[in-house]
């Protein structure tokens, strides 16, 4: 009996230490993978900032040479895909929450740096802004994200803005009325025609 109890009392501290370990693993991945978010949210920051200041400094901008935001996208994806990540395996998280919010700040400014870009240089740039909900089990929202997701894959000129509607962020709630979207409606998509269509409508 007595054998019995030392095994009982073995299993069980060998049974607390492994979930000790797991979580102490989960917990240093977890931080990892925000250190690694917040590295590229600095650099996005920055990124965005030279090409804002490159409009306002430079009168006379040479298209030709790049608008200075071409790989904006592809940094804007690889956040995204970061924060998706954290969102399912860090629910709740206060730090997750708040990148999301800087991230949504960055897809607007790039959004709207998107939009002089082909106004001044007359570029193929494909604005497509796209709101989701996450309040309640949209199966909607999923399954057209997986079809936005093979669509930017496949137009390397589509840039496609992703929003949480019930995100707190007074900018996401400006766009939200510009473009009127309905939380009864979603998801949600806004194309945002370029200068050249424009002109063939109006021809």
């Amino acid at each position: 009996m007595k054998n019995d109890w030392k095994k009982y009392i073995i299993v069980l501290f060998i049974t607390v230490a492994l979930f000790a370990i797991a979580a102490s693993l989960s917990n240093f991945f977890a931080d990892k993978k925000i250190a690694e978010m917040r590295s590229i949210q600095d650099k996005l920051a920055i990124d965005i900032l030279s090409a804002e200041t490159q409009f306002s400094l430079l009168s006379e901008l040479s298209c030709e040479q790049g608008d200075g935001a071409e790989n904006l996208s592809k940094e804007l994806n690889e956040l995204a895909e970061k924060i998706s990540y954290s969102e399912a395996n860090l629910k709740g998280n206060e730090e997750v929450t708040e990148l999301k919010r800087y991230y949504s700040i960055l897809q607007i400014k790039d959004y709207l740096l998107a939009k002089k870009i082909n106004e001044k240089c007359k570029s193929n740039i494909i604005p497509l802004l796209y709101f989701y909900t996450t309040a309640n089990n949209c199966t909607e929202c999923t399954k057209q994200g997986y079809v936005l997701t093979e669509l930017r894959e496949k137009y390397p000129n589509l840039r496609i803005y992703s929003f949480d509607y019930n995100l707190d962020l007074s900018a996401l709630n400006a766009m939200i009325r510009i473009y009127k979207i309905d939380d009864t409606k979603l998801p949600a998509t806004k194309y945002y025609e370029t200068l050249t269509e424009r002109r063939h409508k109006d021809s």
